[in-house]
């Protein structure tokens, strides 16, 4: 989790004002009792209201509150507002457990062309204790190895089709970002 909180902090004070701004009034929106502390109820109301069941996860909240004190200040909520713009809200599909550091990912799901075929994420411990259940010929790519994977595929690609390569994979991220509903902004 905590490549996770350097990665949202780095992000935070790249923001515009007017970015940071928002994120402010994300907090204000989540703190309904206005005292300054999202406890896990406010949290849970705000995300399901929108319909953002993935951000809703007791687990998550329970990865933001750094000193475990059962509410998140606008310190930890950075790191929320981060997952919610940056599509980071991933849960093992074994155990739904909140994804904070390396895991692993289907190849042949994450670079499937059929739509209706979702990615297939799963923690370490799940997948080093074979604790899941997939496709028999599944290849999984820990999240590192699979972004490098990608890149060496779209660079292996002819030129002539290398641009239509690393199109898809824009795609593949930019369709990752739509199905939680958000954007890196």
């Amino acid at each position: 989790m905590e490549d996770i909180r350097r990665a949202a902090a780095a992000y935070y004070q790249n923001l515009s004002e007017e970015k940071k701004r928002y994120a402010r009034f994300i907090f204000s929106e989540m703190d309904k009792n206005g005292d300054g502390q999202i406890n896990l109820k406010e949290f849970m109301e705000y995300h399901n209201k929108d319909n953002n069941t993935a951000l809703a996860h007791p687990s998550l909240f329970r990865a933001l509150d750094r000193n475990s004190n059962g509410s998140l200040d606008f310190e930890e909520a950075k790191v929320s507002y981060y997952i919610m713009q940056s599509g980071r809200a991933l849960f093992c599909k074994s155990c739904n457990t909140f994804l904070t550091d390396v895991y692993f990912s289907c190849f042949q799901c994450f670079t499937s062309n059929d739509s209706t075929v979702s990615t297939y994420e799963i923690c370490c411990d799940c997948y080093g204790g074979k604790k899941f259940t997939h496709h028999e010929d599944a290849i999984f790519y820990d999240n590192y190895s699979l972004l490098s994977q990608s890149r060496s595929l779209a660079l292996a690609a002819p030129p002539e089709k290398r641009s239509s390569v690393l199109g898809k994979i824009d795609m593949i991220v930019g369709v990752a970002g739509l199905l939680t509903g958000c954007i890196i902004m």
